[in-house]
């Protein structure tokens, strides 16, 4: 097959992006992910299926309409879902973007097949860190936690640049222990630029009942601002990032 025909499911294309890496960004939302998280917002997303097929040239071709106010300080985002279980799709689209000169980051959980390669293309990855426990990511991501170890090992052996992010349930992981945790793995990689934590928020459940889905955090309420600031500042009091 011609790469540049090569598709893959897409589940939207946000063209204002100002959260999903450096700049302005377009954010391209891939289909499928094999985590089932607690708190995921998205779940319509989780099946690898879908019609909204797109080829290498049509992402390439949206995106270069609005390259003149990306290029400068911004870029593309690749999200979901998971990019990374379609990863020869996004490896063909960055080939074709770096091109372009512009900027490409890929937001993932690490969990994805067959990702050697598009490392070398990414410039920026943000990695949702479900949790550093074992038994507690088995229970908020529904999988094991060595596929996301595995990932990391593969992007630190190729020296890539990361931002770090975790989401705070009130009652599951809003702890200074979780914090200080984080801040001492972050301590422990290099090329980490920013280590955030995202407040956890009900939003969601509203689309779980339209999709006929059970809401495992239903009666969670959203973590106050007054406690993901406390542990913020414990984060960065313990962050000595290289």
């Amino acid at each position: 097959m011609n790469q540049c025909n090569l598709k893959g499911l897409v589940n939207s294309i946000e063209t204002m992006g100002l959260v999903d890496g450096p700049g302005i960004r377009i954010v391209i939302f891939l289909q499928g992910c094999k985590l089932r998280c607690l708190y995921c917002h998205n779940p319509e997303m989780w099946c690898l299926e879908g019609e909204n097929l797109m080829s290498v040239d049509d992402v390439v071709s949206k995106v270069l309409k609005y390259k003149s106010y990306i290029s400068k300080n911004g870029g593309v985002t690749f999200s979901g879902g998971e990019p990374l279980l379609q990863s020869n799709f996004v490896y063909e689209c960055c080939k074709r973007l770096k091109e372009e000169n512009i900027h490409v980051c890929v937001d993932t959980s690490g969990v994805g097949s067959d990702y050697e390669t598009l490392i070398d293309l990414v410039d920026l990855f943000i990695v949702d860190i479900k949790s550093l426990d074992k038994e507690e990511y088995r229970y908020i991501a529904g999988l094991e936690i060595d596929e996301f170890y595995r990932f990391m090992d593969k992007i630190q052996s190729k020296n890539k640049k990361l931002w770090l992010r975790q989401v705070i349930v009130p009652g599951i992981n809003d702890t200074e222990e979780t914090v200080i945790k984080l801040a001492e793995y972050a301590n422990s990689l290099n090329n980490v630029e920013k280590v955030e934590l995202l407040a956890y928020h009900a939003m969601a459940e509203e689309k779980y009942e339209r999709l006929n889905m059970k809401y495992r955090l239903a009666g969670v309420d959203n973590l106050s601002f007054e406690k993901i600031e406390h542990l913020r500042n414990v984060l960065n009091s313990h962050l000595s990032l290289k």
